[in-house]
């Protein structure tokens, strides 16, 4: 069984990256066929773990329904998120996608029953008031098209909120962690890929190596082995308290964008940073 702290700090700073290594890429890689050579390459090297391992990924056993469902919700999730990147900075989108907690807490309450006492509820709150003063409160005038990759990116959260709840609420619960991902890489994939071809996208070069090595980071490292280990994680522990842990992600990814892409970070990240370990103490705290 994975250790929940050690796991969620390697998870929330690799996460963090990723909505950075995607805009990094999307100069020479665009948004869906980035987001579909990931999916394809991640698939293969998750089937080829389940082989390695003696995982079935094709056993009849109930979870073909949320499998579907799971898929259809990851696959929303990145045709928000790819092109959505195109508007807004990584930083804004992985502060807006980390709205997943608060829709998982709902959906945790009001779906499966689990029960947030007041100190955990407070703790989300802080936590959702660090991200909003690690950047800032958006000023949605200042550019229209900054307001829709917005927009998108929360969505995505949403989605990805859903996707939790599914996960946690059916049959999926049970399953491997590599059947629980391949289902959602399987039945995202001709999304994904439907979506690259109604928008014309095309390379017209082979993209430079620099491209290629952060596809890679987002194939091999975020999509192959964090998410199953994120799967792992949600099949074994409250969903809405793991999810609230990934609220430290969105802080990784405003300082990436700072120190990779140069984007700015206001002054009140040391605030920012005390207001999110705060509430994740209050949400953390044992019965």
């Amino acid at each position: 069984m994975p250790s929940r702290p050690r796991s969620c700090w390697a998870l929330t700073l690799s996460w963090g990256l990723n909505q950075v290594s995607v805009k990094l890429a999307l100069p020479e890689i665009p948004p869906f066929i980035q987001a579909t050579i990931r999916s394809v390459g991640a698939f293969a090297i998750i089937a080829i773990w389940a082989r390695s391992r003696g995982v079935s990924l094709t056993a009849r056993d109930g979870t073909l329904a949320g499998g579907i469902a799971a898929g259809i919700l990851f696959g929303i999730e990145f045709l928000l998120i790819f092109p959505g990147l195109t508007f807004t900075a990584a930083s804004r989108a992985t502060l807006f996608i980390y709205t997943a907690p608060f829709f998982v807490a709902i959906g945790s309450t009001v779906l499966l029953g689990e029960k947030l006492r007041v100190p955990q509820w407070l703790g989300l709150v802080l936590s959702f008031a660090g991200l909003v003063v690690a950047f800032g409160m958006p000023d949605a005038a200042r550019d229209g098209r900054q307001l829709i990759g917005d927009l998108m990116m929360i969505g995505a959260g949403a989605a990805w909120g859903a996707t939790t709840i599914v996960i946690k609420g059916t049959k999926l619960r049970s399953a491997p962690a590599e059947k629980v991902l391949t289902y959602q890489l399987a039945v995202s994939l001709p999304m994904l890929a439907l979506g690259a071809l109604l928008m014309g996208e095309r390379m017209t070069a082979m993209p430079s190596g620099f491209a290629l090595s952060w596809l890679a980071y987002q194939t091999f490292w975020v999509v192959s082995l964090t998410c199953a280990v994120w799967f792992v994680m949600v099949q074994r522990y409250s969903a809405s308290r793991l999810s609230a842990f990934t609220c430290l992600t969105p802080l990784f990814g405003v300082a990436s964008g700072h120190f990779v892409l140069g984007e700015p970070v206001s002054l009140s990240f040391g605030l920012a940073v005390a207001l999110v370990i705060a509430g994740l103490i209050l949400v953390n705290r044992p019965n």
